[in-house]
């Protein structure tokens, strides 16, 4: 993607509270062009105020000099992390959308269990946990995994991946707030998590081993085996629909036939998955055969 070459005026941040609609501009063709999301113009405040915290970190005085500073710099740059994170970062919780995760732990663990009695050969069960963030989907998806399944018959591996540094290293980390633990069953809170101040809990080994955690842009193949489950949750909202279509052609890949995806409620994928059986408003299977 082309960006322009006009430099605009340089306007120092305390003199107006939000970029320019020319930097506004700018600046959605720069994360667009990284991350695949758009940035329309109703959210020139949210961005003002986020660009304004990364500026008042790094001393830069003006919109035009930060911008000038990120677009320069290589996508691995920790600024460009700090900036990704910044612009991306929205609420998660552990069992968030709990519906699904009634299915998850009712319907889909009991399924394959079933199919898979004792006596049979080491079954196995991958999942990727897409635009992780913060790996309160990956921890749910584990925690529903080893209340179900006998882990000593059963491999389990959860790929989690996020496209920022930061997110991924508070994820591996598997501390979780009160907020973010609401949802979680008493049961299986006893179970898998251990309480470390008032305000925080820990998630087992047992989970943590289940998971790894690995940086991943979405607008590229993720170069992994296929895999069983694939959650892909409350991200899609934030791509226009070329930028869907990509995204969801590199899920499709990594997802092996008859493979389930699940998305967020509001996701808006319908019309980019016909090939799939629906099975639920946020349920798809991928077709055995193509």
């Amino acid at each position: 993607m082309t960006m322009q070459s006009t430099i605009m005026p340089v306007t120092p941040i305390g003199a107006v509270e939000q970029v320019s609609d020319a930097q506004l501009s700018r600046y959605a063709e720069l994360i667009y062009a990284y991350t695949g999301i758009r940035v329309s113009p109703q959210k020139k405040t949210l961005l003002s105020n986020r660009l304004r915290r990364r500026m008042r970190s790094t001393g830069i005085k003006t919109f035009e000099e930060y911008f000038q500073r990120i677009k320069k710099l290589a996508k691995n740059d920790p600024e460009w992390d700090a900036f990704l994170q910044e612009i991306t970062t929205h609420e998660t919780f552990l069992f968030r959308d709990e519906s699904q995760w009634d299915w998850f732990r009712g319907e889909y663990l009991p399924g394959i269990a079933a199919a898979n009695p004792p006596g049979m050969m080491r079954p196995a069960l991958r999942i990727w946990s897409a635009a992780c963030s913060t790996g309160d989907e990956a921890y749910t998806a584990a925690c529903c995994a080893a209340a179900s399944l006998d882990l000593a018959r059963w491999q389990v591996r959860i790929v989690a991946t996020d496209i920022g540094v930061g997110a991924l290293e508070q994820a591996k980390a598997g501390v979780f707030g009160v907020r973010a633990m609401r949802l979680v069953p008493p049961e299986l809170r006893r179970r898998f998590f251990v309480k470390t101040d008032a305000e925080a809990w820990k998630a087992s080994t047992t989970l943590g081993d289940m998971i790894a955690f690995r940086r991943h842009n979405l607008m590229e193949p993720i170069g992994e085996r296929p895999f069983d489950v694939t959650l892909l949750k409350n991200v899609l909202i934030y791509f226009n629909e070329q930028s869907k279509a990509v995204v969801l052609d590199n899920v499709r890949s990594a997802m092996r036939p008859g493979g389930l995806l699940v998305v967020g409620m509001a996701e808006g994928v319908a019309d980019h998955l016909r090939d799939f059986e629906r099975l639920k408003p946020w349920l798809y299977r991928k077709p055995v055969h193509p």
